[in-house]
């Protein structure tokens, strides 16, 4: 047990020194609290979810190689490239820290490949808490980067994602100051409004 362990041990350094990296502020915190977030509904999520829930969004850490959102018309065209290539980063963390674990490699891969869209239990539970910490964590750094029309449109864009139970919890949440807590609002209720297949 110990020969995978330590490989492990070692993906999860890998991962957080890369993230550490990241010219996006709320990265870090992100990934851990994404990782929170997943616990906080599934306490006995095994190591794949684990780990595609620290290391999702690791494109990102990597500026010579992330995936820009200028180079796409369509945000979720967008969204799937930047998935696509933080679940191949994994994959090559996950050989060069010696984990020959196929199984745990192709459920990462495809875990992270539909990390912002999901489409079975176990990646909606990574999609919620993604979105939850986007609300969470990311979304007073996000507004400082972006007008208020940006800010609300990614809000709602990530409101959709959530399931129902998320929903409600995102809701509770308290983001700081009046204009995030009414851009929250607005997005959930945006996202209430929907009639898109969501989750």
């Amino acid at each position: 047990m110990k020969s995978v362990l330590e490989p492990l041990a070692q993906v999860r350094v890998r991962i957080s020194e890369l993230i550490a990296g990241s010219t996006v502020p709320e990265d870090p915190r992100h990934s851990t609290n994404t990782l929170e977030w997943l616990l906080e509904f599934e306490p006995d999520a095994d190591e794949a979810l684990q780990l595609a829930a620290l290391g999702h969004d690791i494109d990102r850490a990597v500026e010579a190689s992330k995936v820009l959102r200028a180079d796409f018309s369509n945000y979720d065209d967008f969204k799937a490239a930047h998935a696509k290539h933080s679940a191949e980063m994994l994959l090559e963390i996950l050989q060069q820290c010696g984990v020959g674990d196929r199984a745990l490699s192709d459920e990462l891969y495809r875990l992270v490949c539909v990390h912002e869209v999901g489409g079975d239990a176990r990646s909606d539970l990574l999609v919620d808490a993604d979105s939850l910490s986007y609300f969470d964590v990311n979304l007073p750094l996000y507004r400082d980067r972006n007008s208020p029309e940006e800010t609300l449109r990614r809000c709602v864009w990530g409101a959709r994602r959530l399931s129902e139970r998320a929903r409600v919890i995102a809701a509770e949440l308290h983001p700081p100051g009046d204009e995030l807590a009414s851009l929250m609002k607005e997005a959930l209720d945006q996202a209430g409004a929907w009639d898109g297949t969501g989750h």
